[in-house]
């Protein structure tokens, strides 16, 4: 009969365990002795590894402790907006697309290049260039910026505008004998100035000849699809923007066109993708999409939603499209907004006093002034 084995009770169990690790510690000294007598280098080493992580350790410092209840990491709810501001307030940087709310400075930059250039910031045509080659930007968010310059008959050329940048900048513009660009600008030209069917039919064959001279060419593919969708040929247009992703397929101006095709269309579902796309390919900063996300809402009668984005374009476009702010009036007015409807159209008025629509649009503030209750 075997003999029944009980466990060691808990004070053996400690007995045992102290035993074993007196001789592994005997064991361990004298291996350090043997080392120090045979081999001196290897123990200063050893010791000096052993001082080196000690120091380190004691310089490790514990995190700074987070007040309770706050979190400091930004929340961000699927897409990134502007914060809004009232139409008498600041207006938010177009920075701060991506999430900041502090608000900004801007500064003033004079462009300096070839007489009749286009000039872009941050891929936002801000006007065209004089006799003597001299545009002058105003209302320049702080931070870094990109610049893109196109002339005819020259090279188109990108730099960036570092954060300190202030004053005069000049960009030098070099001569082109690139038939695919000089058709490109030439039909750009022709689409800018386009007052008839000729016309755009004219414009819209100097794209396709671009096109033809170099097939990979994003920008002449959306410049056709534009002028076709101007045509009414949307079917052609959505073409042109399939070819134009082929070569580029993160491409928001590609995608805010064709939210206006399917606008045009009648496919509000389409469009408000198509533009919902366009702002995440451009990081939250494309006001022509925030537009026609506003008309979108707008014509489904979501006049809350449509004032929103009208408020992100204006911000986005710093302060320098009236229209805008004539949508975002009748946005505001159809939401029974009385008073920031009213803001919004001076704010017209202060941009564009001499506009097409400026007889109107002091007409409407006259009339909600009116029906607004005395106080």
């Amino acid at each position: 009969m075997r003999a029944k084995i009980t466990p060691p009770s808990g004070m053996m169990q400690h007995f045992y365990k102290t035993k074993f690790k007196r001789r592994c510690l005997r064991r361990a000294i004298l291996c350090v002795k043997l080392i120090v007598m045979k081999r001196p280098g290897i123990f200063a080493g050893l010791l000096l590894v052993f001082v080196l992580a000690s120091i380190k350790g004691s310089q490790v410092t514990e995190p700074r402790a987070v007040a309770s209840g706050t979190n400091t990491r930004p929340r961000l709810d699927g897409r990134t907006l502007i914060p809004l501001a009232t139409a008498r307030g600041s207006v938010t940087q177009a920075g701060q697309a991506r999430g900041g709310e502090a608000t900004r400075s801007t500064r003033t930059l004079n462009i300096v290049t070839e007489p009749g250039a286009i000039v872009w910031l941050d891929e936002i045509r801000r006007g065209t260039t004089d006799a003597e080659g001299r545009l002058v930007l105003s209302n320049v968010a702080s931070g870094a910026h990109n610049l893109r310059v196109r002339a005819n008959g020259f090279k188109e050329t990108a730099q960036p505008v570092a954060a300190t940048a202030r004053g005069e900048i000049r960009v030098r513009l070099l001569r082109t004998t690139d038939q695919a660009e000089l058709l490109f600008q030439q039909a750009e030209s022709a689409r800018d100035s386009a007052k008839s069917a000729d016309d755009r039919e004219k414009s819209a064959e100097l794209y396709r000849q671009a096109v033809r001279t170099r097939a990979a060419y994003p920008a002449a593919h959306v410049g056709l699809a534009r002028i076709l969708l101007d045509t009414g040929n949307t079917d052609g247009a959505l073409g042109e923007i399939e070819t134009a992703r082929r070569y580029r397929p993160s491409y928001p101006e590609a995608s805010a066109v064709e939210g206006r095709v399917y606008r045009e269309m009648g496919q509000t579902d389409d469009a408000i993708g198509s533009f919902n796309r366009a702002i995440r390919e451009s990081h939250g900063f494309q006001p022509e999409a925030h537009v026609g996300l506003g008309r979108s809402y707008e014509e489904r009668g979501q006049y809350d939603l449509a004032a929103r984005e009208f408020q992100i374009a204006v911000n986005q476009l710093a302060d320098t499209e009236p229209i805008i702010y004539q949508l975002l009036g009748a946005a505001y007015e159809k939401s029974g907004n009385t008073k920031e409807a009213i803001a919004a159209y001076e704010n017209y008025l202060r941009l564009a006093p001499n506009g097409s629509q400026a007889s109107a649009v002091r007409s409407i503030i006259e009339q909600l002034k009116s029906e607004q209750p005395e106080n």
